[in-house]
């Protein structure tokens, strides 16, 4: 699908922050997106004074940084003024409570207010935020917070009491736990009311001053096996945040922005958070899960400029139809943005058609801190595709040698692993408590991804697969998700998920997962029709040897289809890690 491509709407709303993409990308520098931050007396950095306190102390006092929308109709506008005096106000708290700096603080709550502003707060204090997913269960939230050493703990009473409460004994090390309580709701034993502190807090508390190489944040990834992983980023990650949001995003100060991703994962932070409130705009927060028609009444009423949403939820709407967006004006709508999984071409293809607005998908991961390779406003999308480097990002595929060394691949078209350069500012800074497993993700220079890619001759990225997820049969190298990509073109087919299973001749052989539109049943014949299908597409050496029916992928928190999970479950063999699994019950 390289040669088709979607023009950039015509005249747009606002002229895009990139107006031309080699013009941009030749004239950028570090330096310069610096310098369009304010920086800290003596040459500090500190993300919450980017995000929040320099629009408090300016023009913007008074414009609408946060708007929450509760789930019962309920709403709330927070100010970028009253935001610096709430944020203030947790600093002053983690102080009297004898948090230091580079402490840990985590979160454990869904999209209420409390959680926006102790992210914020932390970050004032100087201590290191972590947010964790509501939905975690005990274990996964009591090995991280154990792994974090965690400090104190924002939290609700019913998770507390559900998730949290029995966990204290092998937490030593956590001496608060901080709980948002509804009005006349008491503190469960062992916690204090969150509100209760922030009401008797210093509502000037000046920012930490804080170096760039501080550290800031602490995310946590898991990998196929063993511990989470805890990605490390400094203060200047703001850098990048600021940078991409206006690139990669095209957000304008006067933007209404929304991204649907929950804090707990990674873009929940760095552009649920930190980007849109670096750029001035005012950022939706619902606390509700998906509905379709919830979310076209929020795009519609909340005249939404801005949208950055998973290939998921796309895909959940595309089998959805058209129909709950009866009566709903997007017309402010101006820019769709995508991330977490590979967005598929008929994905890009359909939201051009219904919304007159195609998504752009982009490309990053927990351990650069920010977006690295998009599709931006002012350039054509080639469906399918991962776009462009930003600038001031060079990307390379190259082939990574058993012996450590690694060959840029100068050839379009050719497969191979996706490199970094390292140095961008919100590259990760360490695995917690893992060095060596740290020191393993570079070489000569480069940032290693993990992530097979190709790169056509304009220098757009087209995603193959991980490198744990490419299947090997009869020489041939296989990503799942051209093959899934295909499998939904099918008009049965809302998802899809490929993964490889051993075979005696071929060494792996292709198998796929299919999950139906509504209203199309499973049958023998619609089997055959599909394995025909892809045989047509794909040829006999790329397409599944079998294809199961499934109701719903398994897929991570944050969008992502844990094929190693489908082949797990299908072969009988032990499913690892699971604590970010969506439907699970870990």
């Amino acid at each position: 699908m390289d040669s088709s491509a979607i023009a950039p709407p015509a005249a747009p709303a606002r002229t895009p922050n990139v107006t031309d993409y080699d013009t941009a990308r030749a004239a950028f520098s570090w330096d310069e997106a610096r310098d369009a931050l304010d920086g800290l007396p003596g040459g500090g950095l500190n993300i919450c004074h980017e995000a929040v306190d320099r629009h408090a102390h300016g023009t913007r006092r008074e414009h609408t940084a946060i708007r929450w929308l509760g789930r019962r109709s309920s709403r709330r506008d927070i100010s970028y003024g009253e935001l610096a005096e709430l944020t203030s106000r947790f600093a002053s708290v983690l102080d009297d409570l004898g948090v230091g700096r580079e402490e840990r603080v985590f979160a454990l709550a869904g999209r209420i207010p409390e959680l926006y502003v102790a992210a914020l707060g932390t970050l004032k204090r100087g201590a290191v935020f972590c947010p964790l997913f509501s939905a975690f269960g005990p274990e996964p939230i009591a090995q991280r917070l154990e792994l974090g050493d965690a400090r104190v703990l924002v939290t609700t009473p019913r998770l507390y009491t559900r998730k949290v409460a029995a966990l204290r004994e092998r937490l030593p090390g956590l001496r608060h736990v901080l709980v948002a309580c509804r009005p006349g709701e008491a503190p469960p034993e062992g916690t204090r009311d969150l509100a209760e502190l922030l009401a008797m807090a210093d509502p000037q508390r000046p920012v930490e001053p804080t170096r760039p190489e501080d550290w800031a944040l602490l995310h946590f990834t898991s990998g196929t096996t063993g511990r989470p992983k805890g990605a490390q980023h400094a203060h200047e990650a703001v850098v990048v945040h600021h940078a991409s949001g206006r690139m990669a995003l095209d957000l304008h100060p006067e933007d209404v922005y929304w991204c649907t991703a929950d804090p707990g994962w990674v873009t929940g932070t760095s552009y649920g958070i930190i980007a849109p409130l670096c750029s001035g705009a005012t950022m939706l927060v619902d606390e509700a899960e998906f509905d379709a028609e919830r979310w076209y009444g929020i795009l519609a009423d909340e005249r939404v400029n801005v949208w950055y949403t998973a290939p998921t939820a796309l895909r959940m709407l595309m089998r959805i139809g058209a129909e709950p967006l009866a009566g709903h004006d997007l017309g402010a709508l101006r820019f769709i943005a995508s991330v977490g999984e590979p967005l598929n071409p008929e994905v890009v293809v359909w939201t051009d058609q219904l919304y007159h607005r195609p998504a752009h998908d982009n490309w990053w991961q927990t351990e650069t801190g920010g977006i690295m390779i998009a599709n931006l406003a002012c350039r054509e999308i080639r469906p399918g595709s991962m776009g462009l480097a930003l600038p001031g990002i060079d990307a390379a595929v190259v082939d990574r040698a058993r012996d450590g060394t690694v060959r840029v691949i100068d050839e379009p078209g050719v497969e191979g692993e996706l490199a970094l350069r390292a140095g961008w500012p919100s590259m990760f800074r360490g695995y917690l408590d893992q060095p060596e497993l740290y020191a393993r993700a570079f070489a000569h220079g480069w940032y290693l991804t993990g992530d097979l890619v190709r790169r056509d001759a304009d220098g757009f990225f087209w995603f193959v697969g991980r490198r744990d997820d490419v299947i090997k049969t009869a020489g041939h190298l296989i990503g799942p998700f051209e093959v899934e990509s295909v499998l939904m073109e099918h008009e049965a087919v809302a998802e899809a998920g490929v993964f490889g299973i051993p075979d005696e001749v071929a060494g792996q052989i292709v198998k796929a997962q299919v999950c139906l539109n509504p209203g199309v049943a499973w049958t023998p014949e619609l089997q055959r029709e599909l394995l025909g299908f892809a045989r047509s597409r794909l040829g006999p050496a790329v397409a599944p040897r079998h294809i199961g029916v499934i109701d719903d992928l398994p897929k991570t928190r944050s969008g992502k289809i844990m094929r190693r999970l489908l082949r797990a479950r299908d072969l009988g063999l032990p499913e690892g890690d699971v604590s970010t699994l969506e439907n699970g019950t870990p």
